[in-house]
């Protein structure tokens, strides 16, 4: 039998951390942790769950223990997504706790938590993402590459003049940007190309004439080498809509809107994943499937569509 581990939990939960924050530990994709997860892992394990259970041995500490903990934290008026995330550092513990043989079983299997339930992810029509943007008197290219490029906040943050080629269309992406820690490698891989629209070429040209940003420039960069600062430019957005009666949006938003505006357009989901960089094809489905064709009449609509093409094309030959 395999003794059990002497390692208290808020022993090990220190071993993990500093493991984490040096990239010895990655995620689950392999990346290294981005510091804002770890920053949140800590504040969720200091104030929920070092208390009840930091003074255990890591092999004691059962899945009805656990279990109690989550239907006691919600039954006190916790939010279902803060339950969830208050358990979010406990299995990648367990996990890596697992593998290293340090426990025989994984107690945050299987656990009940409670479910989230909140509304479809907000985005623009195409009509609509053109009038949001049509209002802008600044910032205007900001929003745009958010709107049909698909950045993260951070990433329009840290992206530089040298990595948006306009001759040859594409736009990449290598880092983002933390609120602490500055400018850090972005999700997955950093060689990311996002290809640019015409609809995105014009503003973006426009900018970077008028700001005179080049190399390794902050883009869109209060200063040279100081980044934007998002409640300043989410402000100033707000006003501008506000006083054209238009609702709303959000920089993540506009990345949810761009993803919409590549499926309409009929890209392939393993190409969206790389657009959005996402770790893995299965994110973007999970995402953003039922946004993609799958009903019976779209998909035979499609394949007739793309027959009378391929029999048009076939028969201008003869």
């Amino acid at each position: 039998m395999r003794a059990p581990s002497p390692l208290m939990l808020r022993e090990a939960w220190t071993d993990w951390l500093d493991g984490a924050r040096s990239g010895a530990i990655t995620n689950r994709s392999g990346d290294a942790y981005k510091p804002s997860a770890i920053r949140s892992y800590e504040s969720d394990m200091r104030l929920r769950v070092l208390p009840a259970f930091g003074g255990r041995r890591l092999s004691e500490i059962r899945r009805i223990d656990l279990q109690e903990c989550a239907d006691r934290l919600h039954g006190e008026g916790l939010s279902a997504s803060s339950v969830q995330c208050t358990f979010l550092p406990l299995r990648a513990l367990y996990r890596r706790a697992l593998v290293r043989g340090e426990v025989a079983i994984n107690p945050t299997t299987g656990l009940e938590l409670p479910a989230v339930r909140s509304g479809r992810d907000r985005f623009a029509s195409p009509g609509e993402a053109a009038g949001l943007l049509g209002v802008l008197k600044h910032d205007h290219a900001l929003w745009a590459t958010a709107m049909y490029a698909g950045l993260r906040r951070g990433e329009l943050m840290a992206l530089r003049a040298n990595r948006i080629d306009l001759d040859g269309g594409v736009l990449r992406v290598e880092y983002g940007w933390d609120a602490k820690e500055g400018e850090i490698e972005t999700k997955g891989r950093n060689d990311r190309r996002v290809p640019i629209a015409s609809v995105l070429r014009e503003p973006l040209a426009a900018h970077l004439l008028a700001s005179g940003r080049r190399g390794d420039e902050l883009v869109f960069g209060q200063e040279e080498r100081v980044p934007f600062n998002p409640k300043d430019v989410t402000d100033a957005a707000d006003t501008a809509w506000a006083d054209a009666k238009l609702k709303r949006i959000t920089l993540h938003e506009c990345r949810h809107t761009f993803a919409s505006l590549m499926i309409a357009a009929g890209v392939n989901a393993k190409a969206l994943s790389t657009y959005m960089g996402h770790a893995n094809i299965s994110i973007t489905l999970d995402r953003y499937g039922h946004l993609m064709p799958g009903n019976e009449e779209e998909a035979a609509g499609m394949l007739d569509a793309y027959l009378s093409r391929a029999n048009t094309a076939r028969a201008s030959t003869f």
